[in-house]
């Protein structure tokens, strides 16, 4: 997959999986690392898929419609990324801070419907539910922040709220933060994941 790989200056600090919204790339989230944590590792990923020459991390069958197992694929295939990539850079496989927007958020969120251990932390920004009827690994000791738009067109409030309720079901400590906002990512957004965060 292609990505981009900072090293930080402290091994002890996880690592930053930056991974983007529809039509994004590898570049766009670098700036969220630095008022996340400038001593964390960064791995900033880019979407294997193309919609329309859009980069994204899934297909999608309709607007709000995922190709299911397009998603469980690639949700796999980014797992393994994860592996080869820790191996590579000698990062702390275990110590991973997913930072997705939109449809990296969403594919962030599939990795922990898929896999116990592939995050331990998680910040998404404007997420929706992966896959629903589905039984969720034990996420004991995961923590998410979610960061939602009360007027957001393309993914409905009780998107959010469902989600919210999916994964501390699983055993997750979430925290849900509201924006009076529709689908971008704001800096007060960010400014709250990252306190957050800290």
């Amino acid at each position: 997959m292609k990505h981009v790989f900072q090293k930080g200056n402290d091994p002890s600090r996880p690592t930053l999986l930056l991974l983007h919204g529809t039509g994004g790339n590898e570049h766009d989230l670098l700036p969220l690392a630095e008022v996340i944590d400038k001593a964390a590792n960064v791995l900033s990923v880019r979407g294997n898929i193309l919609e329309n020459g859009m980069p994204r991390f899934f297909k999608r069958l309709a607007e709000g419609v995922f190709d299911e197992e397009d998603l469980i694929f690639r949700t796999q295939e980014l797992n393994v990324f994860l592996d080869e990539a820790a191996e590579k850079y000698e990062f702390d496989r275990n110590n991973i801070t997913a930072v997705g927007y939109s449809n990296g958020a969403n594919i962030a969120a599939s990795l922990m419907f898929h896999y116990q251990d592939a995050l331990k932390t998680a910040v998404l920004h404007h997420p929706m539910v992966p896959r629903r009827g589905i039984d969720l690994p034990d996420l004991t000791g995961k923590r998410v922040f979610i960061a939602a738009g009360t007027n957001d067109p393309i993914c409905p409030a009780q998107e959010s709220e469902e989600l919210d309720t999916l994964l501390a079901g699983a055993g997750a400590e979430v925290e849900l933060h509201w924006e009076n906002r529709g689908h971008q990512l704001t800096m007060t957004e960010v400014q709250a994941a990252a306190a957050w965060y800290k």
